[in-house]
C-alpha cells in the first residue's frame, strides 16, 4: 500500500526540514502500515558534501542500540526453546561473572543494577576485546539487583555472551541465521558492507564535518554493533507491529511488550519505561514500542504504535542533531491517514457463554460481565479498579492485565448448570450480594440483610 499523494509531500518535506535544519549529512526513513512500506525516503549525500553520493533507503547505518532488540528476541527464542527461564540466574549459565545472582530478566529490563559501561577504554570508539579480557577489566554492581531502572550497555554484552554459549556459536550468527535470515534482512550486518555510510560528527558552530572511529566492539558488540538499512529495518519494525512470521511466538511478543521498568526522572512525569529488550513509551494515552541508538557518528529510531500497527524508523549519519522527525513522521499519518476501525461483526462463538453476562457482586461491589469481541470476557471496567479482560483457557478464564493479570478464573454452576459462583484469585462474586443460595467463605450472618 502507499499513501496519497498530498501525505507523501508532507513526509518528503519533514524529511528534508529535518536534514537541513538539523544540518544531517544523509538521513533516511520509512514507514510501515499492515507490515508494509507505505512511504520511504532519503535526503543528503552520504560524505555530507555537496555533489556527493546521494543517501538511499539501502545505504547502511550502524543502528547502535537497536542491536539490543534482536539479542533480546533470541533470549526469548531460547526460553521458548526451553533451553533457559528468563526468572534463571545469569550465574547459572555464566560461572565466572562475578554477579550472578543477577537474572536474565533483569539483565532484558536494565534492573540488574550493573554498571552503565565498561571500566576500560571508552568502548564505542576504541577496538573491543574478548569476553574474558571483559571480565578482567572489572564489572561490578552499581544497585541492588531488581531495585532500580538503570541502563546498561554491559548487561546486553552479558546476555550476548549467554546466547553464544547456549547456541555454540557467536550471537550475531545465532541472529543472522535465526532471525534476519528467515524475515528476509540480509542488509543487517555486524560490519559495514557496500553502501555504507561513514559516521560522521558536525561541528556545533560550524559547517565542517569529522569522521567518527569504527571497530568492532567485540564482546561489547551485543550493545549496538548492528548496521542496517531503513528498507531492512522497516521489517524489524512489521515485526514489531506483530508480523512475526515464524521467528517468534506472538505471545512471546506481547510478553515482551509489557512495561516493566519506569525510566522515572525525578521532577517530571514518567512517560518512557521498559520492557523484556524492548523500550516502551505512553504519549498522551497512546502507546509505543521501540528503540533507540546512538553510536558516535549515528542516530537511529525505530517506533511504532501498538494500537494501530503503524511505526517509522529513521537513521543518519550524525553523531549529534536528531530532533522528533521520528515521532513526527508518525503524527503526520496519524493526522492524515488514520487508521480504519476495524469493522464490527457477529460472533456466534460466544453463545455458550451467553449465561455468564449480566452483573455480579463481589462483596456488595456490583460488576457488569460481558462478553468481548476478542472472545473474552470483560469484567467491569478494564483500567479502572479492578475491572480486567480475560481470555478463555479451556474450563477457565486468565487475566489480562491489572490487578487480575495471570490470575485465574473459575465458574461454578448449580445443579441446573446455571452459573452460581465465580471464582477469581479466591475471591468470591455470586449473582446477589451475599447470595443465601451459594456458598461464601466466611459465612454469612443468618439475619440475612435486615
Amino acid at each position: 500500500m502507499t499513501f496519497d499523494v498530498a501525505t507523501t509531500a508532507a513526509l518528503d518535506r519533514r524529511l528534508a526540514k529535518e536534514q537541513s535544519e538539523r544540518r544531517l549529512p544523509s538521513v533516511a526513513a520509512a514507514v510501515v502500515r499492515s507490515g508494509e512500506i507505505a512511504w520511504s525516503g532519503a535526503v543528503g549525500a552520504v560524505d555530507g558534501r555537496a555533489g556527493g553520493e546521494p543517501a538511499t533507503t539501502d545505504t547502511q547505518y550502524r543502528i547502535g542500540s537497536i542491536s539490543k532488540t534482536f539479542v533480546a528476541v533470541e533470549v526469548m527464542r531460547l526460553r521458548d526453546e526451553g533451553l533457559l527461564a528468563i526468572g534463571d540466574t545469569i550465574g547459572t549459565y555464566l560461572p565466572e561473572v562475578p554477579f550472578g545472582q543477577v537474572t536474565i530478566a533483569q539483565l532484558l529490563t536494565h534492573t540488574s543494577g550493573l554498571q552503565s559501561e565498561t571500566d576500560g577504554d571508552w568502548w564505542e570508539r576504541t577496538p573491543g576485546g574478548s569476553w574474558d579480557e571483559l571480565l578482567a577489566s572489572g564489572t561490578a554492581l552499581r544497585f541492588t539487583p531488581g531495585t532500580v531502572f538503570h541502563y546498561s550497555n554491559l548487561g546486553y554484552g552479558v546476555l550476548g555472551e549467554l546466547v553464544a554459549r547456549l547456541r555454540g556459536r557467536p550471537w550475531q550468527d545465532a541472529v543472522r541465521d535465526e532471525i534476519l535470515e528467515p524475515l528476509g534482512m540480509h542488509r543487517t550486518t555486524p560490519r559495514p558492507t557496500w553502501a555504507a555510510a561513514p559516521g560522521l560528527a558536525v561541528h556545533p558552530l560550524a559547517d565542517l564535518l569529522h569522521v567518527e572511529p569504527e571497530h568492532d566492539a567485540g564482546a561489547m558488540s551485543p550493545a549496538g554493533q548492528l548496521w542496517s538499512t531503513a528498507d531492512d529495518l522497516a521489517t524489524w519494525a512489521a515485526f514489531l507491529a506483530g508480523r512475526v512470521h515464524d521467528v517468534l511466538a506472538e505471545s512471546t511478543l506481547r510478553e515482551m511488550l509489557r512495561p516493566v521498568a519506569v525510566n522515572d526522572v525525578p521532577g517530571a512525569t514518567w512517560g518512557g519505561a521498559h520492557g523484556l529488550g524492548w523500550q516502551m513509551w505512553n504519549a498522551e494515552g497512546r502507546r509505543y514500542a521501540g528503540h533507540g541508538g546512538s553510536m558516535p557518528g549515528f542516530l537511529a529510531g525505530l517506533r511504532v504504535e501498538l494500537e494501530t500497527g503503524d511505526g517509522v524508523v529513521l537513521m543518519t549519519n550524525a553523531t549529534s542533531g536528531l530532533s522528533t522527525a521520528t515521532t513526527d513522521l508518525l503524527e503526520i499519518v496519524r493526522d492524515r491517514e488514520p487508521v480504519a476501525p476495524k469493522p464490527w461483526h457477529a460472533d456466534a462463538s460466544q453463545a455458550d457463554a451467553l449465561d455468564l453476562v449480566g452483573p455480579w457482586y463481589w462483596g456488595t461491589y456490583e460488576f457488569t460481565l460481558a462478553l468481548g469481541a476478542d472472545g473474552g470476557l470483560r469484567l467491569g471496567e478494564p483500567g479502572q479498579g479492578r475491572g480486567a479482560r480475560f481470555t478463555r483457557d479451556g474450563d477457565r478464564w486468565t487475566g489480562l492485565e491489572g490487578y487480575y493479570r495471570g490470575e485465574p478464573l473459575a465458574v461454578e454452576r448449580d445443579e441446573q448448570g446455571r452459573p452460581a459462583r465465580l471464582v477469581l484469585a479466591s475471591f468470591v462474586f455470586t449473582r446477589t450480594p451475599y447470595d443465601h443460595a451459594v456458598e461464601i467463605p466466611g459465612g454469612v450472618d443468618p439475619q440475612g440483610w435486615h
